[in-house]
């Protein structure tokens, strides 16, 4: 955790980019923050003499960002991170979404504790060296004893911010729905337990490093009523609503089947519509549901990459916005995008967006704005997603030096989305420095790579094992 009193002091980057009320970006900017909370941020030459004076005296930890372009901590809003364990899985390569989950739900059937512990690290690696400092995840299968609490304590152990969604899966294949009977839980169970994970984890204060919400799966693997409970109970404790939308054209034929109604209809219709809920995908709604989206203040988490692996279309995003809906990147699962670089999801985003609208469609500081304030305001925070004074002091470095970026300096902003998506050099989370100089600060990465390609060999072994 950051020391509450601890002088951080950010110069000569080549350009801040803010995202404040204002948009600037300020060309050799400076930054201080103080523990987890940003004091200042203008022009090099105009540093506080608080801050001139800390230097002077040894008293500020000072980082020198010539050559780079920072910005506020990049925002995923929607993963499964426990899928790092089993990316480009033979069986799986070539499928849409409902022959790829078949395919996957008996792999990972054979999750144990330390492996949900362990994949989590892995992909909050991936995404803290993408420059992303605050992340959801929806985990919904709890075999073998695994617990939400797992991926809780890789968070706190790496240093990312964590928005963590109590998933769940209630209906199996012999009531109609697509999970097989041995990875849903019963309704009660899975309600008890939210209600624990809100009661021991969840911190609603400002620069809060932990939230929870309350996530069922899917219309295709739980049920009406557990839909209901789960909204009325997220409501009572004043946290958030998550799950799967229209995502591929199956997926909304099984509403239309199942439920009589379009998904988004069916969301109003459970109360899954208002500011305090976000739906992943949302690759095939409706002009009738981005209205309602816009009207109701309900986000969408846009996963361009995982929609592309799994054929499932492109979302209607530039409509989604010119709407007014809340829109926020997403990398999704690592086994349906088999990445995780919110840059690169950035990037992805503005050229889907080209494909199906034109050159205008999109622009690089839309898709950053997307990546950063978008993703805040999909998970209902207004303390993040931007670098002023009284937001957290989150934020990334990308160096621009490179070859990468050679030939780019009339734009160095617009370049981190347009050229090759660049990893950080240095990445700040809650005023803590979690990466420098391209590594991470507070995890052996090689060792602990060493023990998750082992665990996710262990997996597969399992899975071709009869019996």
């Amino acid at each position: 955790m950051s020391d509450s009193n601890a002088l951080l002091v950010l110069r000569h980057c080549d350009v801040l980019v803010t995202m404040d009320a204002a948009r600037r970006e300020i060309r050799d900017g400076a930054l201080v923050a103080r523990g987890a909370v940003v004091q200042w941020v203008g022009a090099s030459a105009e540093l506080p003499a608080e801050a001139v004076e800390a230097i002077a005296a040894g008293r500020a930890r000072v980082l020198d960002m010539r050559g780079h372009v920072v910005t506020p901590g990049l925002v995923n809003t929607h993963h499964h991170m426990y899928q790092s364990l089993t990316r480009a899985l033979p069986g799986a390569q070539d499928a849409e979404l409902f022959g790829w989950l078949t395919t996957l739900y008996p792999v990972w059937a054979g999750l144990t504790p330390e492996m949900i512990r362990v994949s989590t690290l892995t992909a909050m690696a991936e995404l803290l060296l993408s420059g992303c400092t605050t992340s959801s995840d929806h985990l919904y299968i709890y075999p073998n004893g695994s617990r939400l609490d797992d991926s809780i304590e890789a968070a706190r152990q790496i240093g990312m911010r964590f928005h963590a969604a109590r998933g769940s899966m209630s209906v199996g294949r012999s009531q109609g729905g697509l999970p097989p009977d041995a990875v849903v839980e019963k309704e009660a169970d899975i309600l008890r337990d939210t209600l624990r994970l809100i009661e021991t984890w969840h911190d609603a204060s400002r620069h809060s490093m932990l939230r929870i919400a309350v996530a069922p799966c899917s219309p295709f693997s739980v049920s009406r009523e557990l839909m209901r409970e789960s909204a009325l109970l997220a409501r009572a404790h004043g946290v958030s609503l998550h799950t799967h939308l229209a995502e591929n054209d199956n997926d909304v034929a099984y509403s239309h089947e199942k439920f009589g109604m379009t998904p988004a209809q069916y969301a109003q219709d459970l109360g899954w519509t208002g500011r305090d809920v976000w739906h992943a995908h949302c690759v095939k709604l409706d002009e009738a549901g981005i209205a309602l989206f816009a009207r109701t203040g309900t986000g969408v988490a846009h996963c361009p990459c995982s929609n592309m692996r799994l054929a499932s279309g492109i979302a209607p995003v530039r409509r989604m916005r010119d709407a007014g809906v809340k829109v926020g990147l997403g990398v999704d699962g690592s086994a349906s995008n088999d990445g995780a670089h919110l840059l690169g999801e950035a990037r992805q985003a503005l050229l889907l967006q080209r494909v199906g609208h034109g050159p205008a469609a999109m622009g690089a500081r839309e898709a950053l704005e997307i990546a950063t304030l978008g993703g805040a305001q999909v998970l209902g925070r207004d303390d993040i997603g931007a670098l002023a004074p009284g937001m957290s002091a989150d934020f990334a470095a990308f160096d621009v030096r490179g070859v990468a970026h050679a030939g780019a300096g009339e734009d160095p902003v617009a370049a981190l989305v347009f050229c090759a998506p660049a990893s950080a050099s240095t990445v700040v989370v809650n005023g803590r420095v979690v990466v420098s100089e391209g590594h991470l600060a507070t995890l052996d990465l090689p060792v602990h790579l060493e023990r998750h390609r082992a665990l996710a060999r262990e997996l597969a072994q399992a899975a071709r094992t009869p019996g």
